[in-house]
């Protein structure tokens, strides 16, 4: 077990980018019923509200209850609290909040893990979590 590498990092959010886009898509199809088929401004208070909780609870839900989303699971990655725990539903909304807001600033929370001295992210430190690589057993390999 040790710390995951910004690759892998990059290649989960990929998967779950995905993922989260069909989720964010059948969340907007309510807001067009609601419109008779009309588009939905984006810049609607509502619509931003609805969207950032389906992300926020897709996320949290996914590390606060199994510790990894369905794309962390594919690159063999955990998020966890000091102990190997699962991070609580607090820790995972701060790791949340603030992964947005390394995106906000182009990415640099994300890449701060390459100057870090234990390679974590802004989230990983504000929220007291780690991303940990749990690489194959010898057994697992065929």
């Amino acid at each position: 077990m040790e710390n995951a590498g910004l690759l892998r990092r990059l290649g989960a959010i990929l998967y779950d980018t995905l993922l989260l886009l069909a989720l964010l898509f059948m969340a907007t199809i309510p807001f067009i019923a609601l419109r008779d088929g009309e588009a939905v401004a984006p810049e609607t208070a509502s619509y931003q509200l609805s969207m950032v909780a389906v992300a926020y609870l897709f996320f949290v839900g996914f590390w606060s209850r199994v510790g990894s989303t369905l794309g962390m699971r594919s690159w063999r990655l955990r998020v966890e609290g000091e102990g190997r725990r699962l991070p609580t539903v607090g820790e995972a909304s701060i790791r949340f909040f603030v992964a947005m807001l390394s995106w906000l600033c182009l990415g640099l929370g994300f890449l701060w893990q390459l100057w870090d001295r234990d390679g974590l992210t802004w989230h990983d430190r504000a929220s007291g979590t780690r991303l940990r690589y749990y690489p194959r057993n010898k057994d697992e390999q065929g």
